[in-house]
């Protein structure tokens, strides 16, 4: 098996209004992500996947997260915008592109809201 993993970044606000802390205030966040994804076969250039070919469809995704209020966003209309929520929005939008439905699978997706702070989603273990 072989996992690809890239980095990209995005920045935004949010805030976290039932937070019993200063994160219930407006605040930004210069977010990193990376993604994990994982397959057994290689194409004929022996590659699982082109790291060009990731980097844009993880692009798709940080592209409708960049520069926003995420609170605005009907992602997170009804949860708050956690960094755990974050990071299953974009496993979740992710896993549902027809790219990563055959052989290439999306195996975790880790969020830094910090440089000392990050969560990461794998809902597979």
């Amino acid at each position: 098996m072989y996992d690809l993993t890239i980095i990209a970044e995005f920045e935004a606000a949010h805030q976290l209004p039932d937070y019993p802390g200063k994160c219930c205030r407006l605040h930004g966040h210069n977010w990193k992500v990376e993604v994990t994804v994982t397959g057994h076969e290689l194409n004929h250039l022996g590659m699982v996947m082109d790291f060009k070919e990731l980097k844009t469809e993880v692009g798709k995704v940080i592209d409708n997260l960049d520069h926003y209020y995420l609170n605005d966003l009907p992602a997170f209309k009804t949860i708050p915008p956690t960094a755990e929520n974050i990071a299953k929005y974009i496993y979740d939008t992710l896993a549902n592109e027809p790219v990563f439905q055959k052989n290439i699978t999306v195996r975790c997706v880790q969020v830094w809201e910090s440089p000392r702070s990050a969560v990461k989603y794998c809902p597979h273990g």
